[in-house]
């Protein structure tokens, strides 16, 4: 009996190894950088400048785990699991232990849909088609683009990825669950073909009192040989009083406060900027961010503007480890400043990534 029992098992295990190949695979990005900001100082002397050692300066630093199992047919299953944590101080980087967590399937002929957290539609745009920096799609350290984003990520998520040659289109949809602001709704359609790309996305988030957030971008990007260049506009679009004002509105660069961080009523954003490979190792890249933000307040009649622009050297040691020196400047004016009431800001990064 005993036997039998065996030959059983091992008849069923190779009987499943035939039939479905199994792969995971561990990846990961180490950043750590040394930070210098002007203006950085308390509410009463915000003059004073901030040396700091910061978790990533062109990536937040990252542990993540994928799964792709070929189950025949041209039918797999997927599977992501991605932590992000602080690489100064060996903390988790946000509330959640996750940042992204999903499982899908994926098929040679229809495309694949993934349930669970994940990148929203325009955090996808932006990163896939039209990124800021060729080497790397945005400076962790300095970020406004991403503002604009919605959070870059939603809960409770299903998504749909279709390609058909250079086209590309992705449906999102999260149901909220009844006591959660994160029901939403979007797509995403991008053409990439040769040097060009160019794309855009559009994206609706609800909260629990039916207020609305609704953003939209659209851009495009060119390669050249060594020469990448990408132009994008961006818009977030509030219904007053939204739960989800303070959250999407926190700031461009995370710790900037708006005048009425629940009242915002729009928020447009024009970029543009050139990324230039020197040498084999050696790339530098530009960029320049203009905002401007409307209110819903009868007194706060005068639209609010940001300019923001960043300057980066990366130096590739070898394909996985790299050294980047980055210059950043940010002025604000009519009704936001950062928390402790500056409106000008400028910054300098020099930083250490790996990539496995």
């Amino acid at each position: 009996m005993k036997k039998a029992a065996l030959a059983l098992g091992i008849l069923a295990a190779s009987t499943s190894a035939a039939w479905a190949q199994s792969s995971v695979q561990l990846y990961g990005i180490l950043d750590a950088g040394v930070r210098f900001t002007t203006n950085s100082g308390p509410a009463g002397n915000p003059n004073q400048s901030l040396k700091q050692v910061i978790p990533g300066g062109m990536s937040q630093s990252r542990l993540g785990i994928n799964v792709t199992e070929d189950m025949g047919g041209g039918l797999k299953a997927i599977v992501n699991l991605e932590h992000r944590l602080n690489s100064d101080t060996g903390t988790q980087a946000a509330t959640e232990f996750w940042r992204q967590s999903w499982v899908g399937l994926q098929s040679d002929d229809f495309g694949r849909i993934m349930v669970g957290r994940q990148y929203n539609v325009l955090f996808d745009i932006y990163t896939s088609t039209y990124a800021s920096f060729k080497y790397s799609p945005y400076i962790e350290a300095y970020k406004p683009e991403i503002g604009l984003s919605m959070g870059a990520r939603q809960d409770n998520m299903v998504k749909y990825v279709g390609e058909m040659g250079p086209v590309r289109g992705e449906i999102q949809v999260s149901a909220g669950e009844g006591n959660s602001n994160n029901k939403s709704m979007g797509g995403l359609l991008r053409y990439a073909d040769g040097p060009f790309a160019f794309g855009g996305a559009y994206l609706q988030v609800t909260d629990v009192g039916g207020k609305k957030v609704k953003g939209a971008t659209i851009g495009a990007a060119y390669t050249a040989g060594p020469l990448y260049v990408n132009i994008s506009w961006a818009q977030n679009k509030f219904d007053a009083g939204s739960a989800l004002g303070a959250a999407y509105t926190a700031g461009l660069l995370g710790n900037v406060l708006n005048a009425a961080a629940n009242d915002v009523k729009k928020r447009d954003m024009i970029s543009f900027g050139a990324t230039y490979q020197l040498t084999t190792q050696l790339n530098l890249g530009g960029h320049y961010w203009r905002a401007t933000q409307s209110h819903y307040a009868p007194t706060l009649t005068d639209k609010s503007k940001g300019d923001y622009l960043a300057f980066v050297a990366d130096y590739a040691f070898s394909k996985r480890t790299d050294v980047y020196a980055e210059v950043d400047y940010t002025k604000h004016s009519g009704y936001v400043a950062f928390s402790n009431g500056a409106t000008k800001r400028t910054g300098a990064t020099v930083g250490l990534r790996h990539r496995f």
